[in-house]
């Protein structure tokens, strides 16, 4: 069975996911250089945000954040981080959960529209995004982890 919950970024499985989420993207990101930073804790606490862990059988499997950011041309704006499932809950359509989760926690809080940035190396990523109706968006922040930027209206 597997169940998504509402979790402190920095309780014990958010922490543990994290690391490791954080640890492959460094080991994979081209050319080094990967900047890890961990988010504060009051990033994902209501009404600035919400973090989720997904949980299975076995245990943590998987997470992902949405918060809030300045206004985009559509009105409020959450952007979507850390999205994350571990490799033993890939090809489960886990992400794609977590992703369907997130949104809908966005709308409920009132976003307009939804944003992320990811790496183009991202592949599997960028295709569940794609498939989940975002499209290319002028870069809004300066993430130096970021070469792709996309935003869904809700």
């Amino acid at each position: 069975m597997v169940t998504l919950s509402p979790s402190p970024v920095d309780s014990p499985d958010a922490r543990a996911l994290l690391e490791e989420y954080f640890a492959l993207r460094a080991a994979i990101f081209p050319g080094g250089g990967y900047r890890t930073v961990f988010p504060s804790p009051e990033t994902f606490v209501e009404p600035s945000g919400v973090f989720v862990v997904l949980t299975d059988d076995d245990g943590p499997v998987g997470c992902g954040g949405i918060r809030r950011i300045a206004d985009g041309p559509d009105g409020p704006r959450d952007e979507v981080k850390h999205l994350y499932v571990r490799e033993s809950g890939r090809g489960r359509g886990w992400g794609r959960l977590v992703l369907d989760d997130l949104e809908r926690r966005a709308r409920e809080r009132g976003a307009a529209e939804l944003v992320l940035d990811t790496h183009h190396t991202l592949q599997a990523a960028g295709g569940l995004y794609t498939r989940s109706g975002f499209m290319r968006i002028p870069a809004y922040n300066d993430n130096a982890n970021a070469t792709v930027w996309l935003g869904k209206r809700l």
